[in-house]
């Protein structure tokens, strides 16, 4: 379909990812806790569309390099494994930290929120490079339209992302805290995510080769 393989197996991961806490996690249950469910449902669609800018871009500029060759897009889908492995090599490394949520807001209100959700997922250049390494992973090299196979991946990934961080800000106070009573809960998703990222990395990168 569009030049994507293993799309449900992008589904799940994006799941799992989602799921994961992060800054994304931390600014909207901070938002929600400090000002509110209308602040915490703002910050909430900021992230989602600071995501959309990532797959834009992502969809535009990189599609436009690997079209050039074949072997740009072998070196960019075996860059993008290596990372996700590094990526899954820390978290499985990382020791569990006490979860900080942010206390103190410079402005207040729903369109505050929403402009800095916007930032704070935008000016993330872990973001920017996430979804470089891990796109492309799921598309055909001789994929028709790699721009169209992008933007499918990259909404697909936003739309289920927006759906959690909409539930964790309906939510805020409940999750915010389970999630620091039960770290436990945390450092198991760190590791799931952790050793899916590893498999997936080695997997792809053998895949690549071919």
């Amino acid at each position: 379909m569009f030049g994507i393989h293993d799309f449900a197996l992008f589904i799940s991961t994006g799941i799992l990812l989602n799921l994961t806490p992060g800054p994304d996690t931390l600014y909207i249950l901070g938002r929600g806790i400090a000002h509110g469910r209308r602040a915490g449902v703002a910050s909430a669609l900021g992230i989602s569309a600071g995501s959309i800018f990532h797959t834009s871009a992502a969809a535009l500029g990189l599609s436009a390099f690997l079209a050039t060759s074949a072997l740009a897009f072998t070196f960019v889908k075996l860059a993008g494994a290596a990372y996700l492995i590094f990526l899954g090599v820390r978290a499985l490394l990382e020791r569990q930290q006490e979860l900080s949520l942010p206390a103190h807001f410079k402005q207040r209100g729903a369109a505050a929120a929403f402009r800095q959700g916007i930032l704070t997922n935008v000016l993330n250049p872990k973001v920017a490079l996430f979804f470089l390494a891990f796109l492309p992973q799921f598309i055909d090299a001789g994929a028709p339209s790699k721009t169209i196979a992008f933007l499918l991946l990259g909404l697909t990934f936003v739309t289920t992302g927006t759906i959690w961080c909409l539930i964790l800000a309906w939510f805020s106070s409940a999750f915010s805290a389970r999630l620091q009573e039960s770290p436990t809960v945390t450092a198991l998703l760190n590791r799931a995510v952790g050793s899916l990222f590893i498999f997936l990395g080695l997997r792809l990168a053998v895949a690549a080769r071919r």
